[in-house]
């Protein structure tokens, strides 16, 4: 096994150097099998806030009343990338997205950006800096009747979340909330992947269960203690990967659910989280 793939393992798990690549060579150099080997033997962790990206480009956030939208754009150095130009561009992308309801690459694409198509402007962007620029995601969400979207860009473009609240309270303080809500989604480790246990995906839960049973059962104990063991487990996973019951990390002695709880009172009107978006620069061209 190469040392490159040895290190790769070695981000993605925090499993030693020595196990990443007898899980690799066990694997046969498939990734994502050595992942599930060393998860099994309790050598790697559940999950992970994700990683860095290699691909260059930058993630645009746009908010239009109860709309949001992200854009990632790309291109082929860093350079370009930090350029006014590509920055305005991405950022001129990501409105027309929210305001006129592009929600994939097509829909963008086809959309019109001062009298032509955004294709067509993409195509000159690309001539004037010399290099190729690639739309390579859109996403828009929408925020119940009435209700609000916010929104945060990390690290010059490198990552972009919106999220989306139902709500009747009105004012600063409610997209101070959703930009506040946005922070968290962009720093929490691990990243969440639903808002509550209701929309964590089930073929996720099997595979978390699978390998907490396998983990347990290396224990030896009696079959009725297992499995209260990975139930457990599993209750463990959900708190750690449902957003409203991650601890807030502006303040961890309170989970979202409380932070929310707690805003509405204030804000005069109950606050729920109802979706969220979260784009980190060049996942899009990762397997």
């Amino acid at each position: 096994m190469s040392a490159a793939a040895v290190k790769d393992l070695r981000d993605r798990t925090g499993a030693g150097m020595m196990e990443c690549k007898k899980a690799l060579t066990e694997a046969g150099g498939d990734v994502d099998e050595a992942v599930k080997l060393l998860r099994e033997r309790g050598l790697a962790k559940a999950a992970k806030r994700e990683g860095r990206a290699s691909n260059e480009g930058t993630v645009a956030m746009a908010l239009a009343g109860s709309h949001a939208a992200l854009v990632e754009l790309g291109c082929e150095t860093d350079f370009v990338a930090r350029t006014d130009d590509f920055q305005q561009f991405a950022q001129r992308l990501a409105q027309v997205a929210a305001e006129h309801g592009a929600d994939s690459v097509e829909a963008l694409s086809a959309a019109t950006l001062d009298g032509a198509p955004v294709d067509e402007r993409v195509k000159a962007v690309a001539a004037k800096l010399g290099e190729n620029v690639v739309v390579k995601r859109v996403a828009r969400l929408a925020a119940p009747d009435g209700g609000v979207t916010g929104g945060y860009v990390h690290a010059g473009g490198k990552l972009g979340v919106v999220v989306a609240l139902r709500t009747t309270a009105r004012g600063a303080g409610v997209e101070a909330l959703a930009k506040e809500i946005s922070m968290h989604v962009a720093a929490a480790d691990p990243s969440p992947v639903a808002v509550d246990r209701t929309g964590v995906p089930a073929d996720l839960v099997a595979r978390e269960r699978e390998i907490f049973s396998k983990q347990a059962a290396q224990s030896g104990k009696p079959e009725k203690v297992i499995e209260k063991i990975v139930e457990g487990r599993i209750h463990k996973f959900y708190s750690e990967v449902c957003l409203v019951e991650q601890p807030f990390v502006m303040n961890p002695d309170q989970t979202i659910a409380q932070v929310l709880a707690e805003r509405g009172k204030q804000l005069g009107g109950d606050v729920a989280v109802t979706g969220f978006l979260r784009f980190r620069l060049g996942e899009a061209g990762e397997a």
